[in-house]
């Protein structure tokens, strides 16, 4: 019956660990009886004590920074950082009920700024809420206040209700009296009538641990007027001057105090300390005033000068480690027990007797990874488990491992007071270790108060005559009850005490015998402890001290720890003296035995917690070491592993396992002496993320790659079932590679060794191995290619794994493999290998290897030239008709072969040229562009905002000299612009717009502008708007296809990101991305004048878009003109050289005089193009150059436009440019362009479809075809090529390591959405920041240059822009494009930049993704002078008129949405005030 209790006790459920895991890190978590509420970044949930969630996840959209449970009111309070501080109480019972909630100054609105909250407890039934917030900034638009710490109401019974700060009249609060760099609170709690707070504070000097405290009283002015503080100083080693957590030991001795200190050596093993504390010592130390903190009275900066109390030092150091991140403590009767989470994933137990003596610490948890512990809570019901928060994981500890126990003796010598044996009343039915608090028999045994050793008996020896000796037995043990007790003392079988010792007490006994029963080796004693009907065997060996005689510090080491007395190099037997110890012999005087070794090193020094086998040591006199001993900092007893192999240099030995952290490794001689002292760090265990590739060839050798973490852990790679051996060839802590060995089974389980432990990893597809069929050499220049046909398979080869030899009779020709294709015959791969300078070779056979994998092609001797032979000589024959045929029609068609020749002869020449531009082309196009014509900011944002909307937006631009609006006016506006800063009401409205049938996309995005307007002053405001916004969209997405989202614009949101970009990017845009995109254009404008223009289409001869090409073009020359400009005293200005083509019209010449003008002085000439005329001078005289004269040609009803060549003007030709004259009809003075008809009415190089005599300018009537001009789009893409990378990498590059903050914030926000909405391909988060940023912004302004600059766009220039944003668009995209001859020549263009734009933009997301982000408050001040830059550039009142427009139109509509959305009667009521105000003004005609 016994056995089978302790056998239910075992398997219980309590056993296990319970565990929850949430989607993001656990901020903060609390405990009630009610259950676990735990927060995350933007979620609170409530859990049961099993840790199952017992009601749907409250989203809280923010931070919570105070999270308290007021359990005697049932209530929970949280405060979190939106919309300047946010309080919410909520049922414990249920947390989806809201209790109270209030927008209340308590919380910080910066993440990173510390906050605290606790509860304050007065006689009677109030309860106050002690707040302690550090802000180092608040934004504008929030109340700034100098509180440090505030006592608030709890209950709205309570004088000045819930949340109010007030008392007697006045706000008493805590503050500083000096200013400091940051304050971080760290824990707070109250002790009887005492408040304690823990806080990191760092000074212009120095970072200071602070206690803080004040008294506990109704009165929050006595309260506050109370506060002091003193420093905490850890440790005597070194300086730890940073707190990372507090526990208060309650129940414990008075004022009693734990904390973990941090020193700033990260890789120190004692970098932080456990201290032990008695904070009631501060109080009788400490003078007022305090130097860093005061009452709501005092002045800043008062108490500079005043002198700082003494810190405190600890009572006790009491554990030492790398990295503790947590501690809690409980205390049992005078016991302390201490329970330390680590940055590693430990769960440490340290107790304390009651002089504050740690035992032996013990591991309660040891995760596999390195989650570290963040936090941890003592279950507040049974007080026998600890919740412990890791990252994401929320867990249930047991605090105790006492069921694994199942004798008195394993039960109380780990020292644990957790831990008792309890003794039934019917002691045949259950006696066994169990928790304290279980045991509810007479009898409990548990240890003593002070010991702290791992035993529970302790023996003594001495002699008490000459010929008597005596051993005394005590038992390190407490009882309650009368346990029956005995013990008796055996030697060799029979009993050994001579019967005259006193007789046994309570855990007490002797023996005496007499000296001469211990011989000269030895006496092996056995004693037998009953305790109740539990039986204790202990083992001792009585040395006789007589017969320690080695002169040596061996001798003396044996003698002192046999309890005998050592005194000048002799060893006698102990008359009552005081024990020595092991101090004794170390002034102890001797030749050593051996040479003490020194260890210079131990390889591996890093290791899994598993150990690792075959470890070498390096060092000096290695030769006589026969262990090593381990000493571990969480493990009292050293471990020791034998020497396996050594030299005088060097040895091998097996390193156990252990505990993750430091240990400490020394060389142990024969003698039990320890020398050299090397640190090794255990670490987690190895982790497999997958392989690649995951599939191998029978054969084997092929090299895979292990991705994961601590890799570098893994002694070896093994294939389960395989009996071949795995070579590692290359191991990082995240990558390990090996050969798969050869093998026949379809899939291998692949595991990790680690020690003498396996890890499962992944599974490898094994498949045939690839067939390879034939080959085939073709010269080319000096090299010789071999293409060699494989069969497809799914191995997905390389080409780096293939080695490829050919062989030439005994020559054996190494061939370098180049690239592996997708051959024409279905069902087979080509790859191609390259022989360079051996064209001439040979080759007779082919050599392919894959690791283990080899195969020979041998070449295909078969009767190929005879079959080649046979089918010459039947079509002879044929080749005789055709002959004979061709004789006869020589005659006829000698004409149409001179044609063909003459047409051949002119293809050449063009296809010649069109090479001839390719490989001459240069981008040296932008000689001088003067002063970069941006636009003002206002005029920039009004056509984004509004780009269609033409002169309509400048009411929305405030002008310098513009009046203010009417007073009763801005009355109205700014209700509805204080209406529009309400979450509720702002969304309300947006939803109930966009629900309308009837509301356009156009409507949509006027909307979205208008909102930008009204809400531009408050950026940051505007930007939160549009995340809760983005939020809402993606959930009525998230049942789609999530890669749509944002693709176009259908929303208002929607076009509200368009404009937030534009907003926050202008400053990039104009300091970075502007001039690139300026000489872009520019570029792109001068190459296309480069050559023709037709001056009726606009098609040209260099463009990049085949839809402008100008393949009809005729023959050109370029003519240089000697200009010269008239000014107003009738003189002529200095000539200057433009140069333009023969076939320019006189209106393209006019525009290339104006632009080298413009490029030769900065500055445009006086009269634009329509006021000048210029004139041809020649000897005689002048003449007036007009694009239709009387001597035009005329073409039936179509007039062809006049050319440079048609007036004969020559190269070097003199122009005067002067004022226009009237002119005769023929020659109109306004443009020919102004013409509705002029596209029907002239024509210029393409010729109109009008049959004529073709011997009339033979030279128009020459067979143009269009492709042979194709060439002219590569030329004109080489020439801009320069200008369209340094653009392309100008927006997709980074400037000394950083990005806008604007894209850092809004990708992280992606990032963050798709996290919570457990997106996890990575795909859908590329589509969203493609969609917000290069589509909708950056595509924009690609293709719209004049919402930019001050200029104008021709039809010509976007189309060419239009293909430069579609490469740019290309370089984003995730598919890969399968081009053909088919393909439009826009794709094919920039197809062979596209993969390494796309690397690129993949190189940059990343980037963007791994750069440290901007805290709130720096994105936030960002924003904010975004903002200020542009303060009063926009007529605010106009837009929020345009908005109340549709606010009236859809009033009935939104009133139902406020109601829906539970909008509260106040707000309602402003809605209606808002109306009533702007319908008192329907009469002054503001419209």
């Amino acid at each position: 019956m016994k056995a089978l209790l302790i056998l239910l006790f075992l398997v219980s459920p309590g056993r296990c660990h319970p565990s929850h895991t949430f989607h993001k890190v656990i901020e903060n978590f609390a405990v009630s009886e009610y259950g676990i509420y735990v927060s995350t970044e933007d979620h609170l949930y409530q859990l049961n004590r099993g840790l199952q969630e017992v009601t749907p996840a409250r989203s809280v959209g923010t931070l919570l920074k105070i999270f308290v449970v007021f359990e005697k009111n049932g209530t929970l309070i949280t405060c979190m950082t939106k919309n300047c501080s946010h309080c919410e109480v909520l049922d414990l019972k249920n947390i989806s009920n809201t209790i109270y909630s209030e927008a209340v100054a308590v919380s910080p609105i910066a993440r990173e700024d510390s906050a605290l909250g606790f509860l304050m407890h007065l006689p009677g039934s109030d309860t106050y809420l002690v707040a302690a917030v550090f802000q180092r900034e608040v934004p504008a638009r929030c109340p700034r206040r100098d509180e440090l710490v505030t006592l608030r109401n709890t209950q709205d019974k309570q004088s000045g209700g819930i949340f109010s700060a007030i008392g007697e009249g006045e706000q008493p609060h805590i503050k500083l009296s000096r200013k400091l760099l940051v304050v971080r609170f760290v824990d707070g709690f109250q002790k009887g009538p005492r408040v304690y707070l823990f806080l990191n504070i760092e000074d212009k000097s120095r970072p200071l641990v602070r206690l803080l405290w004040m008294r506990s009283s109704s009165s929050k002015a006595d309260a506050t007027n109370s506060v002091r503080s003193v420093t905490l100083e850890c440790c005597e080693d070194k300086a730890r001057a940073e707190l990372v957590s507090s526990a208060d030991v309650d129940g414990g001795p008075a004022g009693l105090w734990a904390g973990v200190f941090r020193g700033n050596e990260t890789s120190d093993p004692t970098n932080t300390a456990l201290a032990l504390f008695d904070i009631t010592e501060a109080e009788r130390r400490v003078p007022r005033p305090d130097p860093y903190f005061c009452d709501s009275s005092c002045q800043l900066g008062e108490s500079v000068n005043v002198m700082d109390a003494k810190p405190l030092e600890p009572l006790a150091v009491v554990f030492k480690y790398h990295s503790m991140t947590a501690v809690t403590a409980v205390s049992i009767q005078s016991r302390v027990v201490l329970f330390v989470g680590t940055a590693d994933g430990q769960l440490i137990k340290i107790s304390l007797d009651e002089n504050l003596k740690p035992t032996c610490p013990a591991i309660l948890h040891k995760s596999e990874d390195d989650r570290k512990f963040s936090r941890m809570i003592l279950d507040p019901v049974d007080k026998k488990h600890l919740y412990v928060a890791m990252e994401k994981r929320l867990m249930a500890v047991k605090l105790d491992k006492c069921g694994d126990y199942l004798h008195m003796n394993s039960c109380l010598s780990v020292q644990d007071p957790l831990c008792v044996w309890c003794v039934s009343e019917h002691r045949s039915l259950l006696t066994i270790c169990m928790f304290h608090s279980e045991c509810l028999g007479p009898n409990m045994i548990s240890i003593s108060k002070r010991s702290a050793q791992n035993t529970i008996a302790a023996f003594e020896v001495g002699q008490i005559s000459p010929e008597m000796i005596r051993v005394n037995l005590t038992t390190l043990l407490r009882w309650t009850g009368s346990p029956a007790f005995s013990c008796a003392f055996t030697a060799v079988g029979e009993d050994l005490c001579d019967g005259t010792d006193v007789e046994p007490s309570l855990f007490y006994c002797s023996c005496r015998f007499p000296v001469k029963r211990v011989p000269a080796e030895g006496l092996d004693i056995q004693v037998r402890i009953n305790i109740s009907e539990e039986v204790i065997i202990e083992n001792w060996v009585v040395k006789n001290c007589s017969s320690i005689t080695t002169a040596s510090d061996d001798g003396c080491h044996e003698c002192v720890t046999s309890g005998c007395i050592w005194n000048s190099n002799t060893c006698s037997w102990n008359f009552g003296n005081s024990r020595q110890t092991q101090a004794k012999c170390d002034d102890f005087s001797s030749t050593l035995k051996y040479l003490e070794p020194k260890i210079s090193s131990i390889t591996p020094n890093q290791t899994s917690f598993y150990g690792k086998n075959n470890v070498i040591v390096s060092g000096e006199n290695l030769g006589n070491v026969a262990k090593m001993r381990i000493q571990e900092n969480v493990n009292c007893h050293p471990k020791e592993s034998p020497v396996l192999t050594r030299t005088s240099d060097k040895l091998t030995f097996h390193l156990p396992g252990g505990n993750k952290g430091v240990v400490t490794v020394c060389a142990a001689l024969p003698n039990g002496k320890c020398f050299g002292s090397q640190n090794v760090r255990y670490g987690s265990l190895p982790f497999c993320n997958g392989l690649s590739p995951n599939t191998s060839w029978i054969s084997g050798g092929r090299n895979i790659a292990i991705s994961g973490e601590n890799l570098n852990f893994v002694d070896e790679v093994i294939h389960k079932d395989s009996n071949s051996s795995v070579s590692k060839i290359c191991e990082t802590s995240r990558i390990l590679k090996y050969l798969s060995p050869a093998q026949e089974k379809k899939v291998a389980q692949v595991n990790l060794k680690v020690a003498n432990s396996t890890i499962p990893c992944s599974n490898l597809k094994y498949l045939p191995d690839p067939q390879f069929t034939r080959f085939r050499a073709t010269p080319a220049g000096n090299h010789l290619f071999i293409t060699v046909a494989k069969k497809v398979d799914e191995l997905n080869i390389n080409i780096t794994e293939l080695k490829i030899n050919a062989t030439e009779g005994d020559n054996v020709h190494i061939c370098t493999p180049l690239k592996i294709e997708v051959g024409s015959e279905a069902g087979e791969d080509s790859v191609i290998c390259e022989i360079q300078n051996q064209a001439q070779a040979k080759i007779h056979s082919v050599k392919i290897s894959m690791g283990n994998f080899f195969t020979e092609l041998q070449e295909q001797n078969n009767n190929f030239y005879l079959l080649t032979l046979l089918i010459a000589l039947a079509f002879i024959p044929l080749i005789i008709m055709v002959f004979v045929y061709r004789v006869k029609q020589r005659k006829l068609s000698k004409q149409m072969n001179e044609r063909l020749e003459m047409l051949e002869c002119e293809i050449r020449n063009e296809i010649r040229q069109g090479f001839v531009d390719m490989q001459t082309e240069t981008s040296a196009l932008i000689e001088n562009v003067g002063t970069i014509p941006f636009l003002d900011y206002k005029h920039f944002a009004s056509r984004i905002f509004f780009p269609d909307a033409g002169p309509g937006t400048k009411c929305y631009i405030r002008d310098i000299d513009q009046d203010q609006d009417k007073k009763q006016l801005d009355g109205s506006c700014m209700a509805l612009a204080h209406l529009l800063r309400n979450k509720v009401f702002i969304t309300s409205f947006v939803h109930t717009l966009e629900e309308q049938k009837n509301f356009t996309i156009k409507d949509k995005c006027t909307v979205a502008s208008l909102l930008t307007i009204a809400l531009h002053a408050d950026l940051p405001y505007l930007t939160e708007l549009m995340e809760d916004l983005l939020r809402a969209l993606m959930e009525q997405s998230s049942n789609a296809q999530p890669k749509l989202m944002l693709r176009r614009t259908e929303s208002i949101v929607e076009k509200l990101l368009t404009n937030w970009m534009s907003v926050c990017l202008y400053g990039f845009l104009r300091e970075t991305v502007g001039q690139p995109l300026y000489l872009l254009v520019c570029a792109l404008s001068q190459q296309i004048n480069r050559g023709p223009v037709d001056r009726v289409t606009g098609k040209a001869l260099y463009t990049l878009n085949e839809d402008w090409l100008l393949w009809q073009a005729q023959e050109f020359n370029a003519v240089t003109l000697k200009v010269s400009f008239s000014v107003a005293s009738g003189e002529e200005s200095e000539s200057l050289d433009v140069v333009i083509l023969d076939c320019d019209t006189v209106d393209q010449v006019k525009e290339k005089i104006l632009e080298a003008f413009k490029s030769k002085f900065g500055f445009p000439y006086s009269k634009p193009l329509g006021e000048i005329d210029v004139e041809y001078v020649k000897e005689g005289g002048s003449q007036t150059l007009y694009e239709v004269d009387r001597s035009s040609e005329v073409l039936g009803e179509v007039t062809l436009l006049n050319t440079v060549k048609h007036f004969q003007v020559p190269d070097g030709a003199s122009i005067k440019v002067i004022s226009k004259k009237a002119h005769s009809t023929l020659s109109p003075q306004v443009s020919l362009k102004d013409d509705q008809n002029f596209s029907t009415k002239y024509f210029h190089l393409i010729d109109p479809d009008i049959d004529n005599n073709k011997e009339q300018n033979p030279e128009r009537k020459k067979l143009k075809l269009k492709e042979i001009y194709l060439t002219k789009l590569l030329s004109t893409k080489v020439a801009v090529h320069s200008f369209v990378e340094n653009l392309f990498r100008t927006i997709w590059g980074t400037t000394n390591g950083r990005v806008s903050p604007a894209i850092k914030h809004f990708f992280d926000f992606l990032d963050s959405q798709a996290e919570s909405k457990k997106i996890t391909d990575p795909d859908v988060l590329h589509i969203w920041k493609t969609n917000s940023l290069p589509l909708r912004f950056w595509v924009n302004i690609l293709k719209n240059p004049q919402f930019v600059f001050d200029m104008e766009k021709t039809p010509h220039l976007d189309g060419c822009l239009s293909v430069i944003a579609q490469a740019f668009m290309d370089s984003f995209s995730l598919v890969e494009q399968q081009l053909g001859k088919h393909a439009p020549t826009n794709k094919l263009l920039y197809a062979k930049d596209i993969p390494q734009y796309k690397k690129e933009v993949k190189a940059y997301y990343q980037l963007v993704r791994e750069l440290q982000g901007l805290t709130n408050l720096e994105f936030n001040d960002f924003l904010h002078q975004e903002a200020k830059k542009h303060g009063n550039e926009f007529n605010e009142s106009a837009a929020l008129r345009e908005i109340y427009k549709y606010l009236e139109r859809y009033f009935n509509q939104l009133q139902e949405k406020l109601e829906q959305n539970s909008a509260s009667g106040e707000l309602q009521q402003q809605v209606q005030n808002v109306r009533q105000q702007f319908e008192n003004l329907k009469s002054c005609s503001w419209e």
